[in-house]
């Protein structure tokens, strides 16, 4: 294997996943090219995921706490939605990141190199950049980091502007009267409330007999009541059998699980029930590469493909598709590539979902832990019992520990709440650190805070939270 120093890397797609590989390989003495169609790094979660929804989202539980303002004497007049500047605000944060992203591009040296990558064979690229220009070069290893795309519905597919996918719901093309979300699971709940909350009247149809399928229910709970208020409907065992292009409006058919159908007429629709791996890599069969039966690539701890000189990272290796998971998926790459004895097999993964209320969880679930049939013991505090949440009047909250009965060691953590997405990472440290419930439950936590229910859930499991009262069994 060449000195690391001399190793020339490319690495095709620059979201999480592979400018940090990027960038790491450049720390690392490597000669970098990073290969991406958009203008600067930054992939589908800073240009159209992420980044863009999550200002949105801000908007969003501003406005809404704006409502709820009343109910502490302090009322506001109803917001004045301008969304030329609020499409010009969550620009400008895309805009701010990447040309950030950049910057630390150029600082690193990284040959950046905006266009589009296919294989000529398992060491040479042809790159199509888009001043129509053609290059082919060689590597010693080569990164795919290609992300993935929405999934098409087939019967939902029409050739009107109506019918968006996540992207396009992004655009803030209009307020419309009223939408219809297709999909349940965390980008239609967060892209409905980000609607709700401008105006719209929103409809969600899931198929399954819950939002958020994966999730724990009683995370998904608080959740879920607190949408039908916000949602004109929530509507679950339910398809859309088939959509009609009305001009001005879409006419959806609704079908239960015991077979009623309705008629329903929306302003938009959005499609948001999952994404696909971009794993149809032009010249991709000119490899060793192996593409399995979902369209993921193949590939072993070290990231490495079936072929040696190619590594992959990200969504397009396989679920979960998460930015996080993707960039240390590619430091393991680049770490391998570079001769580092890694793998890439965490104990947790933290999922999070920025609806209002927040859900959140790593680490071994309560509903998984059923399906296994595996003994575990469940700690939870209530935050109706928090004083910081009720401060924020925000009571709905939950945090709760899954636990080894035998051996006490935290093997997963579920919040939902306000914030419960930065509260998730102490507990996948837990995990991670191979913490036992007591290590958590004498590490002092600063008070009024959300974080103290994670102590307090693991004084919950030894029966001594001091803001729960548990009589004794006699």
């Amino acid at each position: 294997m060449p000195e690391t120093s001399n190793l020339n890397i490319a690495v095709i797609g620059a979201g999480p996943g592979g400018y940090a590989a990027a960038f790491l390989a450049a720390d690392l003495g490597m000669n970098v090219t990073l290969i991406d169609p958009e203008l600067n790094p930054g992939g589908v979660c800073l240009y159209r995921g992420c980044i863009p929804s999550k200002a949105l989202l801000h908007v969003a539980e501003l406005i809404e706490e704006s409502h709820q303002a009343k109910d502490w004497g302090v009322e506001f007049a109803a917001p004045k939605i301008d969304l030329d500047r609020l499409r010009s605000f969550k620009e400008n944060v895309v805009k701010k990141l990447t040309g950030g992203l950049g910057v630390l591009s150029k600082q690193r040296k990284v040959h950046y190199v905006q266009g589009r990558a296919a294989f000529e064979n398992s060491t040479t690229l042809k790159v199509s950049k888009v001043d129509g220009s053609q290059e082919s070069l060689t590597f010693d290893r080569i990164v795919i980091a290609t992300g993935s795309r929405p999934a098409v519905v087939p019967t939902l597919k029409l050739e009107t502007p109506r019918i968006m996918d996540s992207s396009g719901a992004l655009d803030l093309p209009d307020t419309p009267g009223s939408l219809l979300v297709v999909g349940g699971g965390y980008i239609g709940l967060e892209l409905g409330s980000v609607y709700a909350a401008l105006g719209t009247r929103v409809t969600v149809v899931e198929m399954l007999p819950g939002l958020l399928p994966g999730a724990d229910r009683d995370l998904v709970l608080p959740l879920h009541k607190r949408l039908e208020k916000m949602f004109e409907s929530v509507l679950l065992n339910t398809t859309v059998a088939s959509v009609k292009d009305e001009g001005n409006s879409i006419r959806a058919t609704l079908k239960a699980q015991d077979g009623t159908t309705q008629e329903k007429v929306f302003d938009r629709v959005l499609v948001s029930v999952g994404r696909k791996p971009n794993s149809e890599i032009p010249g991709l069969d000119n490899t060793q590469v192996k593409v399995g039966s979902k369209g993921f690539l193949e590939v072993n701890k070290q990231l490495q493909t079936h072929d040696p000189s190619i590594y992959a990272i990200g969504d397009v290796v396989g679920e979960p598709m998460l930015a996080h998971k993707a960039s240390h998926e590619g430091r393991v790459a680049v770490e391998a590539i570079a001769g580092h004895k890694v793998a890439f097999e965490p104990n947790a993964i933290p999922a999070v979902v920025f609806t209002d209320p927040e859900v959140a969880w790593c680490g071994l679930t309560e509903t998984q832990a059923q399906k296994d049939n595996r003994e575990i013991k469940v700690a939870k505090f209530p935050w109706a019992a928090s004083g910081r949440a009720i401060t924020l009047d925000r009571p709905e909250g939950m945090t709760k520990l899954i636990i080894d009965p035998q051996t006490e060691r935290i093997l997963g953590v579920g919040i939902v709440g306000a914030g419960a997405g930065e509260l998730i990472a102490e507990g996948v440290l837990a995990i991670e650190m191979g913490a036992l419930a007591k290590d958590v439950a004498l590490t002092i936590h600063p008070h009024p805070t959300l974080s103290e229910t994670v102590m307090e859930s693991a004084e919950v499991f030894y029966g001594t939270s001091t803001h729960i009262y548990r009589p004794k069994r006699q």
